[in-house]
């Protein structure tokens, strides 16, 4: 104390400290209202910001009190600065958690209103939250005077270190949160890389990738391999997708009445089996002279990649069985084979070589 302590010190002091405490009150009922009409609102980060304030608002009156009423007491210079220093550490301290708190729902918000990602945004949470507690927590050492560049040396040596050490780790971890951001691949797609591994993406995390296959075997793919190999992803840009199955039929059948009666067919297999696509116009293209039969392919509609194999196995059936009742005829394969004096003509024989003598 410089000086001794009075009414007149005593009373402003006093009253710097209730208005204070009057404005922690009044700054909480405030915000507590505001989160009222946050809740109401559609977009979830409003929540996360007036949640973060009714931390940080109060205890921010609470310290300008205190620091008021230690200003108007009769204090040394040297209290008055460890006084100072105490509250502007404690107010650091509530801002970075309040900041991480806002930082980290908000990433969490966005994360989770994108399709495919919501499922592996911890990853984005955490790392967002840790950057900024490290930030806050650097600003509080240099409040208190404490050099902070030997620090940051240490840290980015010592950093080096653990990625050398972990560089395959962080290769899949910045590999994951690259397929993420970029909405490459997302749980619930179908994949196909070309190392042959195929299947339904089941979940994106940190370190790796689980495609489940359509015999409900989980594969593991690590998320660099995943990002550098070639694949086709058969869920985008679109869903839906087409097949194609080919077939052929004998020279002596009616084209038109071949294309006529398979068009019934792909319609009729569009409406009736389930994951086919009802608006999907009959496709036929002709485009083959073969050994023993005139070859087109059908063009079909599905739902998805899984979809293809049921409704091929139903247009097959009945376009079998329809054929069968118009009297389309669907030649087996044929094989000719010439027979002379002393020696057979194989099929496969070369023009120009001599005949295969019997033995």
């Amino acid at each position: 104390m410089t000086e001794d302590l009075t009414m007149d010190h005593l009373l402003p002091a006093g009253i710097a400290l209730g208005a204070g405490l009057l404005g922690a009150f009044l700054l909480r009922m405030l915000l507590r209202w505001l989160a009222g009409h946050a809740g109401r609102t559609r977009w979830g980060g409003d929540d996360v910001i007036v949640a973060a304030l009714r931390t940080v608002a109060p205890w921010a009156a609470v310290a300008g009190g205190v620091a008021g009423a230690a200003a108007a007491l009769p204090l040394t210079r040297a209290v008055q600065h460890g006084v100072n220093q105490v509250l502007t550490v404690l107010l650091i301290f509530v801002a970075t958690v309040t900041a991480a708190r806002v930082v980290a729902g908000l990433v969490r918000t966005v994360t989770s209103s994108r399709s495919g990602v919501a499922g592996s945004a911890t990853i984005f949470v955490n790392i967002t939250r840790i950057l900024v507690l490290a930030i806050g927590f650097l600003v509080m050492l240099q409040t208190l005077g404490v050099s902070i560049a030997p620090m940051l040396t240490a840290l980015g040596v010592g950093g080096l270190a653990v990625a050398l050490a972990l560089q395959d780790t962080l290769a899949n971890l910045f590999a994951g949160i690259h397929i993420l951001a970029s909405k490459t691949v997302q749980p619930g797609d179908y994949i196909q890389l070309s190392s042959g591994e195929e299947g339904y993406v089941e979940d994106i995390n940190w370190r790796q990738t689980t495609v489940r296959e359509l015999s409900n075997n989980l594969v593991v793919i690590p998320n660099g391999q995943l990002a550098k190999s070639n694949m086709t992803n058969f869920m985008r840009p679109e869903q839906q997708l087409t097949v194609l199955v080919q077939v052929g039929v004998s020279y002596d059948s009616d084209l038109d009445h071949v294309e006529r009666v398979t068009s019934e067919v792909i319609a009729e297999v569009m409406t009736e089996v389930s994951g086919a696509v009802p608006d999907h116009e009959p496709a036929i293209r002709f485009h083959t002279f073969g050994d023993s039969r005139i070859g087109f392919t059908v063009i079909l509609g599905v739902g998805e990649f899984s979809d293809q194999y049921r409704i091929k196995h139903e247009f097959i059936k009945r376009l079998h069985r329809r054929y069968r009742a118009e009297g389309i005829r669907i030649p087996s394969p044929a094989r000719t084979v010439a027979l002379q004096q002393g020696a057979v003509v194989l099929p496969q024989q070369r023009a120009g070589e001599d005949p295969v003598p019997l033995p």
